[in-house]
């Protein structure tokens, strides 16, 4: 490339380069002026003076030679390149800024080790390497040639600035890109004969699809220093240690070591939400780049899974909801494919889901033509907003009320009986596809595939996890499509764009290939105003799933999330050296990134050839005991970029399909174990993400405007709490696995804070224990007039009390101020983690011992997702009986009967007592305000008494009446010793 062939500009990261020829080709460079030695580094003009007659300095620190003009360019910018000069030549921190500015990098993540790795030049499309070389005094721009300066202090301004530091390379080329833009661009079009608008655009498609926001330093700062002041709980634990109360050891003891593992589950709680951040997407940007109208579209294809078993608990109208959401999502119908596993093999499901493909011919064309959402007909004709509301078509009104109509006779059908879900066949029905019809329109439709994998006695199906196996399989032989989007049959698609919000982070050239999976935050419809149960999960999906994204990535959740089937198979992720080298502060607090030892069948070089690398080092014998014997499974796994592999035979495919599926595939493989969803837990999601997370991947937490997905949740109290105990089974069950992350994955790829965090999803049940022990500590107290805490005669000690609740409160109300939840939500889930600690949580630490030690499996059903009783919210105060409901209505009554006794006491005592007595009070009254809604939902509606709230009032009431005998408030201790005989001075 010649000298003087003009400004080439471009960024390695955004695929990017771009040659503006001058129309002064070969013209001399501009000459440098002077003034007093002084000359701008940027654009070669003069400095100038200031109003005094002094030398411009735009800079006191570094004294960088600067122009006024230039100095106003970079505070408009907000780069701040300027001031950063000095650390810029120094080769520090600057340099990074300065370089990811310039190639839209989103933020410097070393605070929350999410790095990127530092490219080198960019590369034409045909890969030819070019030199950036400017016309004048700057030399050509190089790797090779850069030099750091090493010098330290303030630099002279009448010094000469080193023209091949890559500060003043960077600054001249801003200066270039933002001066003289116009002027060059304009002489590029009338050379080329280019369509201004059409280069616009071309420049938009090579922007990042999507951006880091990080959070204002002014809510996250004060968040971080409270937290780091709350250490003074250790104090508080060493008085509390240290000062016996020797007339109540029992009790003083109990709550020292309840508030011992209180506070250690307060830090596994907390610190992993050290560097929380929020993303934006640029689905524009991604549909420029990769889906340009009149060119075949560049997606890459996605193959969604729907999961049901039993279509009585699961209705198949919510299902077909679902499936009818996906049909018509905004993305090409060729790159789309629905798979819905039903593994209970029922006839309802199936035969539903043949009227739903008859259906979606007429809503997809509806959905797409008038641009509606939701999605889904159930949830769209149920809102209650004003439809004509940016409708400009004139027919929309007619088209509606038609549609409705023909969806009130879809859904009007009659259920009829199902196979036997335990012993049946494989089965496989293409319903839509390339093959099959068309809409009303006479457009294509997207594939919908029922599969129903084969189950027979004796056969370990390892519940969801093994469907959702098969169906990887099944999905890889028919269409295998390289991203993999997985929800729940009540999880319809919100957006439309949701598949596009997923591609926005897969297909990003920067971090996409180390990136597993896409999670979504869930929302849910049908939920009471006031979320008594905090069915919602605002804290867990606002807050801490923020903060794991500033670290190795959210968790899995189960549904609404997109993988990397390349994950799912158990690779590792394509590392650079700066993800295996991290810097010091990064290595020591999250973990080092350091190369491990390597097997050829996770080797990733990410160069040309890599796939017939790895398959002449992988024998058919090897391949086959890892995936199974499924050549054409074998072939497709192959296929980085999706797709079904040009040696498959069509007509040989549903069969290989029917074979992937069988209930003996699996076995001397490693399905379950290193691939695909992992077995050991009920709670396969969390399983699943961790092992991804320990060879080195990271996933990322997506939250568009308007949310992906909405589900169902029970909102029943029995359901809910039922819900939540099977959650808690599987943190235990990993807990006394081999995968647990205590001593898991010391490969040195899973940072030290997302080790936290699994920690904390595995232990928490066990609170439960310390937790329940604390809630009958005040009944105690009451009922027998002693306390846990010794007089506080000093102010010293005092001084510990207050800086704890100080603290407390004050981390509360920082980490709302910072994730946007509001205090309603943050109470119903403290009332919410009091009630399933009490109940379900305690439950789950005893059956998961039963079941890990004993042997002794417990059978779950699925949760309804159907309400038995119409009206709205109906489900909500019926009344279910089950053993959950024990534990803490026994804390209730207690804590209840405590109170009466205490005050009568006090009645009795004299003023004297009310004092020790309402510290008592408070922490009694505390609990119960905790158990609050559920003692609404023990009670039901007002106008219903439960036959067992009534057994419970018996019983209270007998209680009750015993204590009152036994402690005989009214009368006088005199009075008692004179009734026995035992008259003393005082009679």
């Amino acid at each position: 490339m010649e000298a003087n062939a003009g400004l080439v500009a471009g960024s390695y990261k955004r695929n990017e380069l771009v040659r503006i020829r001058h129309d002064s080709d070969g013209a001399l460079p501009k000459p440098l002026k002077n003034l007093n030695g002084q000359t701008c580094q940027i654009c070669c003009d003069t400095v100038g003076l200031t109003a005094t007659g002094d030398v411009f300095v735009a800079c006191n620190e570094c004294a960088f030679p600067v122009c006024r003009p230039v100095m106003s360019m970079s505070e408009r910018m907000g780069t701040g390149l300027v001031r950063n000069a000095r650390l810029d030549i120094k080769g520090t921190k600057g340099v990074l800024g300065a370089r990811r500015q310039w190639q839209g990098d989103d933020a410097d993540l070393s605070s929350s080790s999410r790095h990127e790795s530092q490219q080198p030049i960019p590369l034409l499309t045909n890969g030819h390497r070019l030199s950036l070389q400017v016309s004048g005094e700057i030399p050509c721009a190089t790797p090779d040639n850069q030099s750091v300066i090493t010098t330290s202090g303030p630099l002279d301004p009448r010094q000469p600035v080193l023209e091949n530091s890559r500060s003043f390379k960077r600054l001249k080329f801003l200066w270039a890109r933002n001066v003289d833009w116009k002027e060059e661009l304009k002489g590029y079009i009338e050379g080329t004969g280019s369509n201004g608008e059409e280069l616009q655009m071309a420049d938009d498609a090579r922007q990042p699809l999507s951006r880091i926001v990080p959070i204002s330093s002014s809510h996250l700062t004060p968040y971080r220093v409270v937290i780091i002041l709350r250490l003074i709980l250790c104090f508080f634990l060493q008085y509390r240690a240290t000062h016996p109360v020797k007339d109540a050891y029992p009790l003083w003891l109990t709550s020292v070591i309840c508030e011992i593992w209180f506070a250690f589950s307060w830090l596994l709680d907390q610190f992993p939400k050290w560097f929380p951040i929020n993303r934006e997407t640029y689905i524009d940007r991604l549909t420029l780049r990769y889906d340009r109208d009149g060119e075949p579209s560049q997606l890459a294809p996605v193959d969604v899974f729907v999961s049901t078993v039993d279509p009585m608990k699961e209705p198949p109208l919510i299902t077909a909801n679902t499936v009818l959401s996906i049909l018509s999502v905004d993305y090409p119908v060729d790159k789309v494919s629905c798979y819905v596993s039903d593994d209970g093999s029922a006839m309802l499901t199936f035969e539903s889901l043949s009227e739903t493909a008859e259906f979606a011919r007429k809503w997809v064309p509806f959905c797409k033509k008038h641009n509606i959402e939701p999605r889904a007909p159930e949830f769209y004709f149920a809102l209650k907003i004003d439809y004509l509301r940016d409708k400009i078509q004139p027919s929309f009104v007619k088209e509606r009320r038609a549609m409705k109509r023909e969806y009130e006779e879809f859904k009007d059908g009659t259920p009829w009986p199902g196979n036997n879900p335990r012993d049946h066949p494989g089965m496989i029905q293409v319903f839509l596809g390339h093959s099959g019809g068309l809409d009303t329109d006479g457009n294509e439709l997207p594939r919908l595939v029922y599969v129903s994998r084969e189950k027979r006695p004796g056969f370990q199906h390892h519940k969801k996890a093994g469907a959702m196996n098969a169906l990887i399989r099944v999905s890889a032989v028919l269409t295998n499509g390289a991203y993999l989007l997985n929800v729940d049959c009540d999880h319809y698609f919100n957006n439309s764009k949701a598949v596009k919000e997923a591609m926005c982070f897969m297909m990003d050239p920067a971090y996409g290939k180390k990136t597993c999976y896409v999670q979504f935050p869930q929302r849910f419809d049908g939920i009471d105003f006031h979320d008594r149960y905090a069915n919602r999960n605002i804290v867990f999906f606002d807050i801490n799933l923020k903060g794991l994204d500033g670290i190795q990535g959210p968790v899995y959740v189960g549904t609404g999330c997109c993988f990397n089937r390349q994950a799912l198979y158990g690779y590792d992720p394509v590392l650079t050296e700066e993800d295996l080298e991290p810097n010091i502060i990064v290595k020591s607090c999250c973990g080092s990134r350091k190369k491990g030892r390597i097997e050829i069948r996770n080797i990733e070089e990410g160069v040309e050839g890599y796939d017939d690398e790895r398959s002449l080092l992988m024998s058919q014998k090897s391949l086959e005991k890892r995936f199974g014997q499924s050549p054409v499974f074998i072939a497709a796994t192959f296929m980085e970029q999706g797709g079904i592999p040009p040696t498959t035979n069509p007509a040989t495919l549903l069969k290989e399909a029917i074979h992937v599926i069988s209930c003996g595939y699996e076995d001397k493989t490693e399905w379950g174990k290193e691939i695909g969803w992992i077995y050991g837990s009920v709670t396969e999601d969390i399983l699943t993400g961790f092992k991804m997370h320990a060879r080195g991947w990271i996933s990322v937490y997506c939250m568009p405007p308007r949310p992906a997905f909405k589900g169902s949740a029970p909102i029943n109290l029995s359901d809910r709490l039922n819900q939540v105990l099977r959650w808690a089974l599987g943190s235990i069950e990993i807990l006394l696995s081999r995968h647990c992350p205590i001593w898991y994955g010391y490969n040195g790829k899973l940072k030290l804070l997302e080790r936290i965090a699994y920690i904390n999803t595995i232990v928490y049940p066990l609170t439960s224990i310390p937790l329940i022990a604390y809630c009958i500590l005040p009944a105690f107290c009451l009922l027998t007039g002693k306390f846990i805490i010794p007089e506080v005669n000093s102010n010293f000690a005092s001084m510990w009390f207050i800086l704890l609740f100080v603290s407390i409160f004050a981390t509360g109300i920082l980490e709302l101020r910072w994730s946007g939840v509001g205090i309603d939500d943050w109470w119903r889930n403290e009332q919410f983690w009091v009630i399933g600690g009490t109940s379900a949580h305690l439950f789950a630490v005893f059956q998961g011992l039963l079941k890990v030690l004993a042997g002794i499996d417990t059978n779950f059903t699925v949760t309804s997702k159907a309400s038995d009783e119409d009206g709205d919210f109906a489900e909500l105060y019926v009344f279910k009986w089950t053993s959950l409901l024990i534990p803490p209505t026994t804390v209730l009554i207690v804590n209840l009967v405590g109170i009466v006794a205490g005050v009568s006491y006090a009645i009795n005592s004299g003023y004297q007592s009310w004092g020790p007595l309402f510290g008592k009070l408070f922490f009694a009254i505390w609990v119960i305000a905790h158990l609050y809604p559920f003692l609404k939902g023990l009670l039901g509606r007002q106008n219903r008494t439960p036959t067992i709230v009534i057994v419970w009032s018996i019983l209270l009431a007998s209680i009750f009446s015993l204590l009152w005998v036994r402690i005989d408030p009214f009368t006088s201790d005199a009075t008692k010793a004179a009734s026995k005989g035992q008259c003393g001075i005082n009679c």
